[in-house]
């Protein structure tokens, strides 16, 4: 499991971007998208800059890194 925070997102195509915490992967924000939500019903409650926790796969098209159940971190 990892942390990080969602740099950008573009909810209209469905996608958007993790900015991971400590160092980026491959030296890149992670990608994801709305099926790779642990709900992808809450898609759309996410928003940039919000802290979540996801784990690390594999895109199976492009084999780079992306982000994978993707879960929003409740405040505290």
């Amino acid at each position: 499991m990892a942390w990080g925070t969602i740099k950008n997102l573009t909810t209209d195509r469905g996608f958007g971007y993790i900015l991971p915490e400590g160092q980026a992967i491959d030296g890149k924000d992670l990608y994801f998208n709305r099926m790779d939500v642990q709900d992808p019903n809450l898609f759309e409650q996410l928003q940039a800059g919000q802290r979540v926790e996801y784990d690390v796969g594999r895109d199976k098209n492009r084999g780079a890194p992306k982000a994978t159940n993707v879960r929003s971190i409740p405040s505290s």
